[in-house]
């Protein structure tokens, strides 16, 4: 028995011994993968590759063109034709889409527009100065690729999009990536590298995604040509008429009015869901806050009344019911200087205070529009801009949130029908101080999202709002916000001034 053993347990040491002999960090991983693909200098030079090729559909082996372009930052689009049918995806810095010959011209919203983006970048820069972009890494073990053993990493982004990665135990070069895509993951593998300009790339991509699987083999990659940031821009579609743009502005300004009258009527919940990006990528909760809201004169008030998901206490709750009374009695103090200075001096009637709702309507007279187009949302006609600063407009001696929205881009939604603003994307491609930098300054690459829900066949109100932000604060270095806020339970009502005083907490609706 002791000789049958024996030869078990020395395979057993040798296997351990084996595995941790080949035993890499994550970061140790990319950064033999980076040298593996040429000089530091050459690999760091690339800043726009396009590539043109053969694509061949497997099921039946029809072949057409095959074009993919990137360039830094993040612009990216990819495009194949068969035999008439084309297939189009871009990213152009603020927003995403997709075209096709059967359904045509879509923006991408939701996590398939978050997974696209994630690409986007990835496509530029891949695994390269991931610690700038915030992005983390975990292991994946080992695993089997065509044949080939490979070290899998885990790259996840601040936005919790996480794409897995295989590289060869050998060449150190990329075999596999697997992509999220939606509700579906998408696999490319990669063959046939070849130098180009010192710097090694693939030549033939094989990619499967859900039941269709193509090869891809390419005849040409060139780095640094120049591209114009209008291939990357939405397609034009003929024959779609579109509204006239200072009219709808001037509309949406006009029910913006009409909408602060009705938001007074209302009052609903709100929960504020925090989380941190854990190591291993994921997502994790850390709090949450749920309010009470509604609007008074345009100010917005919030009654706390759970903190994880429990009630306050009876001692909490009257606390934050004095502090919301506080809240309104300096509204109304505030609402009076503004009625005594508007008599005295002329005022203009730009709203001070604190809680004074930001208009969409302003942030686009400040905005330059472009690739207006209709779409569907939700099944409702809407109209889409992408915007940007106009370098045109004032935003050194514009209002605070101006100044904000002069460093944001992104893409936006409004209702063709009721002139109201349906969606909103935006990422900040500056940094932004707040109190001239001494208090706190938005990092580069803060992002959010705000989703909003038709209510009584007559307002747009916030269902969904996602942030993700970094902030540097006075003293306390580096701070990472990532928040999800849903909003619910909307019930209309009458408010009156007394009722806003808060004489009866358990009774009064404005909280």
């Amino acid at each position: 028995m002791r000789n049958i053993i024996s030869p078990f347990l020395t395979i057993a040491v040798l296997l351990v011994i084996s595995s941790a002999s080949y035993s890499q960090t994550p970061t140790q991983i990319l950064k033999d993968a980076e040298k593996a693909l040429g000089s530091k200098k050459a690999v760091r030079a690339v800043n726009s590759v396009k590539r043109n090729g053969l694509i061949i559909r497997d099921t039946d082996g029809a072949s057409g063109t095959f074009v993919m372009e990137t360039s830094k930052p993040s612009f990216y689009r990819s495009k194949f034709d068969f035999r008439g049918f084309e297939t189009e995806t871009g990213f152009n810095g603020k927003s995403s889409w997709a075209r096709d010959s059967r359904e045509g011209l879509r923006t991408l919203t939701g996590i398939e527009s978050e997974d696209f983006k994630a690409e986007a970048v990835f496509r530029n820069w891949q695994w390269i100065d991931y610690k700038k972009r915030k992005e983390k890494l975990s292991g994946g073990g080992r695993a089997l690729v065509n044949g080939k053993y490979a070290d899998v990493v885990v790259l996840t982004t601040p936005s919790a999009v996480s794409m897995k990665l295989y590289f060869d135990v050998e060449t150190k070069l990329l075999l596999r990536e697997e992509m999220p895509n939606g509700d579906s993951v998408k696999t490319l593998d990669y063959n046939d590298y070849r130098p180009v300009n010192g710097v090694k790339v693939p030549f033939q991509i094989t990619t499967e995604n859900a039941d269709e699987k193509f090869t891809i083999r390419l005849d040409q990659i060139v780095f640094n040509s120049d591209i114009s940031s209008s291939n990357f821009d939405f397609p034009s579609v003929e024959g779609v008429g579109l509204p006239d743009i200072p009219l709808l502005l001037k509309e949406l300004q006009a029910n913006e009015e009409k909408v602060d009258s009705i938001l007074e009527d209302y009052s609903y919940t709100e929960k504020t869901t925090k989380r941190e990006l854990a190591d291993d990528g994921t997502l994790r909760i850390t709090e949450s806050e749920t309010y009470q809201l509604s609007f008074y004169k345009g100010n917005r008030i919030r009654r706390l009344i759970q903190k994880n998901g429990k009630p306050l206490s009876t001692d909490d709750q009257k606390d934050e019911d004095k502090e919301v009374a506080k809240r309104v009695e300096k509204i109304e103090t505030e609402i009076a200087k503004q009625e005594k200075k508007e008599a005295e001096q002329n005022y203009d009637g730009t709203p001070e205070n604190e809680g004074q709702r930001i208009s969409i309507a302003e942030v686009l007279r400040s905005s330059k529009l472009q690739n207006p187009r209709k779409e569907k949302l939700k099944g409702r006609n809407v109209i889409v801009f992408d915007f940007e600063p106009d370098p045109s407009f004032d935003f050194k001696n514009a209002k605070s949130f101006l100044k904000f929205f002069g460093k944001t881009a992104g893409v936006m939604w409004i209702d063709e029908e009721d002139k109201q603003v349906a969606r909103l994307e935006a990422v900040l491609f500056d940094s932004y101080k707040i109190g001239g930098g001494l208090l706190a300054k938005l990092r580069k690459g803060a992002s959010f999202t705000l989703e909003k829900e038709r209510i009584n066949d007559e307002i747009w109100l916030p269902s969904v709002a996602d942030i993700n932000l970094s902030v540097r604060v006075l003293l306390f270095g580096g701070v990472k916000v990532n928040q999800i806020i849903e909003s619910s339970n909307y019930r209309k009502f009458k408010t009156e001034v007394e009722d806003a005083k808060v004489n009866d907490p358990e009774n009064t609706e404005i909280q």
